[in-house]
């Protein structure tokens, strides 16, 4: 998210700390304010093939990418310990979706975007209740991946919970 630091957006912070309704409140305000806004994801394969880690650093390349962005100088700030590898240099900042207003405004547009997936992954698998948990490990979660066992395509072995249920399903 490309923001005009000279007109601020109230409203912004952490999508941790918003409500669900909060968040989607914000969404079209953040369309309307932003110079500039990309949304882009890794698949739990790419995120297989390498780690969670490098796959979001992947998708900050990609969110750039969608920008579209070229010639006029900009300030990019990226979320977390690490600065993704391939954009133009900037730098990371720890909790930067706290501080930074356009890491808010990014981190909320990300997390309705997620958040809007699941739902529809939950008509897809009504035996996971996607739309409530939104694929995080709830007690709700673990029970359904006891219940029904991981969806190939979803859920990714590596993640600890799933791995935990695939072995348990081994087991005698």
């Amino acid at each position: 998210v490309v923001l005009d630091a000279r007109k601020p957006l109230p409203g912004l912070a952490d999508s941790k700390q918003l409500t669900a309704a909060q968040r989607e409140r914000l969404v079209p305000l953040v369309h309307d304010a932003a110079i500039a806004w990309a949304i882009a994801q890794a698949s739990p394969d790419e995120i297989r093939a390498s780690n969670i880690l490098r796959a979001s650093l992947l998708a900050m390349l990609r969110a750039f990418a969608g920008l579209g962005w070229s010639g006029q100088r900009l300030e990019i700030i990226a979320d977390g310990n690490f600065y993704p590898p391939g954009l133009p240099p900037g730098r990371a900042v720890v909790r930067g979706d706290a501080l930074i207003p356009a890491i808010s405004a990014a981190s909320i547009l990300a997390k309705v975007h997620r958040d809007r997936l699941m739902c529809e992954l939950a008509k897809e698998h009504p035996q996971f209740s996607f739309s409530r948990h939104k694929g995080y490990p709830t007690p709700q979660h673990l029970r359904e991946l006891s219940e029904h066992g991981p969806l190939p395509l979803l859920h990714r072995e590596n993640f600890a919970p799933v791995r935990h249920c695939l072995q348990a399903r081994l087991l005698p």
